[in-house]
């Protein structure tokens, strides 16, 4: 199974032929159309910067423009789903304008002044208008004079509109792309960390803490009873002390649930088969790392296999399991298989949906193979980042 997916739009057209088709139609509407809309834009365009540059000496000049701008993202979104839906050009919508209501009315202004997405559409618009002029004379002479040969002739001008459409009315660039990404992502690595943060103190406040509040009170009734009842303070002292040991255990396990020593000390394979060796399903473990990743990617790989083993205990009914992990190029590669019943979904409220979030977070990939009756394979891709301290190697396997 390949761990890495992904999803791209095949938008190029099937071949011309001679005989009319409902593609070959759209060409020739959408070329038909191009004058009207053309000339639409090209009036916009002019009226907006015409008036918008000659009052740039008042006060109204640069917030007159900044609306046009923001009118040509409109005009650019009609044009998107025209190509769309009549050449099947598959363009992304840009993402939005940064502007918040924190940013105050200069910060809006100048993120709409510079706006790239606006000024490419506006440029857009001044070239359609001859290209619409030369496209509506062509179609309209070809149907009466070129008709045998006319789906080639669409052809070749709509292969033109798509690259407009691409170069012109697509996002500014792979960068825009990313930070709108990035943006995305943070908000869920900080809904994430607010979400730890609340079950770290839920813990504390429900285990630890009530756990030494009762110590408290128990060895301050032990102190009173001292003098008076010596074997009574001494029978509370000793419920104290296992007070105190499970105190530290359920210290020690919401440690190991924040980051486990072992992970720490000695890197993912050991981690990865601790976690194996409490679940209640055999598991075989094969870790085949030349060197240990950066901590945090290291972490998110721990605490991503140990979620899906509890999974497997939980929901799976599966007799075996196996956890595989290696790398590949600049990648690691986990892989989670079960025989269980199968089924499993990101919407099934057993955790998929976050897990899936937060290796998003990172760039990462979450991908999901179960079909009912099983078996399970699920496969998650970090990126990879070296370690700034010496690698320490880890290979091999144990099993359960």
């Amino acid at each position: 199974m390949t761990a890495r997916t992904t999803s791209l739009h095949d938008d190029r057209p099937p071949p011309a032929h001679f005989a009319y088709d409902g593609y070959t139609w759209k060409e020739i509407a959408h070329l038909l159309v191009n004058l009207p809309m053309g000339l639409l834009g090209f009036l916009y365009a002019v009226t907006v910067l015409s008036i918008g540059g000659a009052l740039t000496v008042t006060v109204v000049g640069l917030p007159l423009l900044a609306v046009g701008l923001l009118g040509a993202r409109r005009l650019g979104r009609f044009e998107r789903a025209r190509a769309r839906r009549l050449l099947g050009v598959h363009v992304d919508e840009p993402s939005p304008m940064p502007i918040t209501g924190s940013t105050g009315f200069f910060g809006r202004l100048w993120a709409s002044l510079r706006d790239p997405v606006g000024w490419r559409t506006m440029l857009y618009s001044f070239i359609r208008l001859p290209w619409g002029v030369l496209t509506f004379a062509v179609m309209m002479t070809g149907l009466f004079v070129a008709w045998p040969v006319l789906a080639f002739i669409a052809r070749g001008l709509t292969n033109a509109d798509r690259a407009m459409v691409r170069g012109l009315l697509s996002p500014s660039d792979e960068l825009e792309r990313r930070i709108a990404e990035l943006e995305s992502d943070r908000g869920v690595v900080v809904d994430t960390a607010a979400a730890d943060l609340r079950r770290i103190e839920r813990d504390l406040h429900d285990g630890a803490q009530a756990r030494l509040v009762a110590l408290a009170m128990g060895l301050g009734l032990a102190k009173e009873k001292l003098l008076e009842d010596p074997d009574a303070a001494a029978l509370m002292v000793d419920e104290a002390h296992g007070e105190v040991k499970l105190a530290l255990q359920e210290l020690r396990d919401l440690a190991r649930g924040i980051h486990p020593a072992v992970l720490t000390d000695r890197g993912l394979n050991a981690a990865l088969s601790s976690v194996a060796s409490r679940c209640t399903v055999p598991v075989r473990v094969t870790a085949d790392l030349p060197a240990r990743p950066a901590a945090a990617i290291e972490g998110i790989a721990y605490f991503t296999v140990s979620e899906l083993l509890q999974n497997v205990s939980k929901h799976s009914g599966a007799r075996s399991a196996g956890v595989e992990v290696w790398r590949a190029e600049d990648r690691l590669l986990i892989q989670v298989t079960d025989d269980g019943r199968g089924g499993a979904r990101l919407d099934g409220g057993s955790g998929m949906a976050g897990l899936a979030d937060r290796l998003g977070a990172v760039d990462g990939l979450f991908v999901i193979d179960s079909p009912e009756g099983g078996p399970t394979t699920i496969t998650a891709e970090l990126p990879w980042r070296d370690r700034a301290t010496d690698p320490v190697p880890q290979t091999g396997a144990r099993r359960k």
